[in-house]
């Protein structure tokens, strides 16, 4: 719930907000009519790297949210090249007092460089921690890493994903490439920018509607507390 703009005095407290000595629960959003706040800490997928402004991963997601009937603000929490301990370092600041929920992706670059799936994965434990301790509801991305380091690298780095939604029962969705992964070779070459890393528009019009609804069902699970 926003409450930066209420008043100087007032302050978030778990999922209440208390104006000196009165408590006004989460349920009482709909007389505040604020939207739900989400934050998208990443990288270039989630910064929306070589696509024109207003069109990357972010602004469609919210639009997509938007048309889902909710009404819901997606900040643009990505930096391009960011790894997991780049989002680590930021994730305080990035959960600012009005953030209600956090979607994390994270990993990509850290596969690119052969960081070790152990460090990657104690780094996004961090970030899933602090969103814990913000009150605040987390939904991990995944993403896979290339063959380029073996096999054995890349189970390990697929894996963590999954590993770290058990251990701390937050959300997951596998892969943020699945709409578009197993496309034929021309046809993913089409949604694709010419690095073949990063989508173009259309490659994020393909992939937002399924991740969209992990994220629908985030925002709604963050309102109703």
């Amino acid at each position: 719930m926003n409450v930066s703009t209420l008043y100087g005095a007032s302050k978030r407290v778990g999922k209440a907000l208390t104006f000196g000595i009165l408590v006004v629960p989460v349920t009482a959003r709909s007389a505040l009519a604020e939207p739900a706040v989400i934050a998208a800490l990443g990288d270039s997928l989630t910064h929306g790297y070589g696509v024109p402004q207003g069109e990357g991963f972010v602004p469609q997601l919210e639009g997509w949210l938007r048309a889902q009937g909710l009404d819901v603000i997606v900040q643009n929490s990505g930096v391009s090249g960011d790894t997991t301990q780049g989002g680590l370092s930021r994730v305080g600041w990035t959960l600012g007092p009005e953030v209600d929920a956090m979607i994390v992706t994270l990993g990509g670059n850290d596969a690119l460089r052969g960081i070790d799936p152990a460090v990657s994965k104690a780094n996004l434990a961090g970030i899933v921690e602090a969103g814990q301790v913000a009150d605040v509801d987390v939904l991990l991305i995944g993403v896979e890493a290339p063959m380029n380091f073996g096999a054995d690298y890349k189970q390990a780095f697929d894996g963590m994903y999954g590993e770290l939604a058990a251990q701390y029962d937050v959300a997951l969705a596998p892969d943020f490439f699945e709409a578009i992964r197993d496309l034929p070779a021309d046809e993913l070459r089409a949604l694709m920018q010419a690095d073949g890393i990063h989508p173009n528009v259309q490659g994020v019009a393909r992939i937002v509607p399924v991740l969209g609804p992990f994220v629908q069902s985030l925002v709604e699970r963050a309102v109703e507390e």
